[in-house]
């Protein structure tokens, strides 16, 4: 295997336990939790780029179905088939975005921040519709404002702070990926 490449899984699986770490930040407000893989998440798709940023993820959904490290230390397929199922598999596709949006203009903070922003997305709109899903009978409102709205400030400030740190962390002498629109 190539030193470049085995750098850039080297990252990925960094970024993957950044995300573990960052679930262990969880405050539970109902049945989704407030946790800090969002930040990890964004900046996995900002600093690797969207297939080695969506491969960090991958990683550790993988390791979360065998390793408590999924939100509050929980664990297995149930997890990822339970009610915040959809946000987990949402992390995927926003890295994929934040990378792809962000592509060789990893070094503008304004590029990065709308990149992380639209990364957003895909994690509420997964999320919600799993959420509604789960919660068969649960009226439109009470999922947008369980399920997103009362995350949507923290996130926001989460993906701010993802495009603030992403150029910063890409300028590092570190060897980083090339930032390679399928990388």
């Amino acid at each position: 295997m190539s030193e470049p490449r085995l750098r850039g899984l080297t990252y990925a699986a960094l970024f993957a336990a950044l995300i573990a770490v960052g679930a262990y930040v969880a405050l539970p407000v109902g049945p989704v939790p407030f946790t800090l893989q969002v930040l990890f998440v964004l900046l996995a798709g900002l600093v690797l780029g969207p297939r080695l940023g969506a491969l960090s993820v991958l990683v550790y959904l993988a390791a979360g179905l065998v390793a408590p490290i999924y939100a509050g230390g929980s664990s297995g397929l149930g997890v990822l088939l339970g009610p915040t199922g959809g946000y987990l598999w949402g992390f995927v596709l926003a890295a994929v975005i934040a990378g792809l949006l962000a592509g060789d203009r990893r070094d503008s903070v304004a590029r990065c921040i709308a990149a992380a922003l639209t990364g957003l997305v895909p994690i509420y709109v997964l999320g919600a519709l799993w959420l509604a899903w789960q919660l068969d009978g649960a009226s439109a409102t009470a999922v947008l404002v369980g399920g997103v709205a009362q995350f949507v400030p923290g996130d926001v400030v989460k993906a701010v702070c993802a495009g603030l740190l992403a150029p910063s962390l890409v300028s590092l002498p570190l060897g980083l990926p090339a930032p390679q629109r399928y990388r």
